[in-house]
């Protein structure tokens, strides 16, 4: 059996023809091993995907990552305590496993930026809203090239690191905690390591700092986008357009900024 993600998608291994032709240039202009699942739902609605991809690319390539990055330096993250060596050791997590699980947070900290203005961007084209001034950073990190391990996926999980993931997954959240957020899942080839996570996150989760960081994360996105969104030269859309921008959408107020601005916060609290 096939498992199945939260929202309708195309997987990686099923993808053929120009999907798969699109996924891989994904991978290769965002410098990352795995497509996101906002592309991959995309992929399900009939010319959606070529449309969208096409229409986005030239920001990857272009203006794209100083905003991401403006985005990634101006987002206020809550003071937390972070995990000594001895703590990752003492839960297990030996210093192999801690090099890949940095590198699975420094995939995700660049790409969920970088989705977050240029999806913000496109939506900013189609439905425009008055946004704060902002200013993109001078210069931005290139795309990591490195391979992180394969997305598990949920039904493979043991019950209770599922039921840990789908805990992890509502913090920051307000209105679509079905959405799974990918990183938790791949993390959770380290269930010690989600553990320590959830033990510094449910403080600010409860007394609401991780919602304020969500909303914050969500309009600097929506700012950023505002100013990229005129580059855009998309051509004639789909039939299925508004189901595009609606996925855009889910995406970019949900999983996206949540974890734009989450994943910084873990990141700092792991150690270099």
């Amino acid at each position: 059996m096939k498992a199945q993600e939260s929202v309708p998608s195309v997987r990686e291994e099923d993808a053929a023809g120009e999907i798969a032709e699109i996924f891989s240039d994904i991978r290769k202009v965002l410098g990352t091993s795995v497509v996101n699942l906002i592309w991959r739902n995309l992929a399900t609605m009939p010319g959606a995907l070529p449309w969208t991809w096409s229409t986005l690319r030239p920001l990857y390539l272009g203006d794209a990552p100083l905003h991401a990055e403006a985005v990634r330096r101006t987002i206020a993250l809550p003071d937390l305590p972070g995990f000594s060596e001895d703590t990752l050791l003492a839960a297990g997590i030996l210093p192999p496993d801690q090099i890949i699980i940095r590198q699975v947070l420094d995939s995700y900290q660049y790409t969920n930026a970088l989705a977050l203005v240029v999806l913000s961007a496109l939506l900013a084209r189609f439905e425009p809203k008055t946004a704060e001034p902002v200013q993109p950073a001078t210069a931005a990190p290139k795309p990591l090239g490195v391979k992180i391990p394969e997305l598990p996926p949920m039904d493979a999980l043991d019950p209770e690191v599922a039921r840990l993931v789908a805990e992890l997954n509502g913090f920051g959240e307000d209105t679509k905690p079905q959405l799974i957020a990918s990183m938790y899942r791949h993390l959770a080839y380290w269930p010690a390591y989600l553990a320590l996570v959830r033990t510094i996150l449910v403080p600010p989760h409860a007394d609401g700092r991780l919602l304020a960081l969500t909303n914050a994360t969500r309009a600097l996105g929506h700012a950023h986008g505002q100013m990229l969104a005129a580059q855009l030269k998309p051509a004639a859309p789909p039939d299925t357009l508004a189901d595009a921008l609606a996925s855009c959408r889910l995406f970019v107020e949900h999983p996206i900024a949540r974890m734009t601005g989450l994943c910084a916060l873990i990141r700092r609290a792991t150690p270099a």
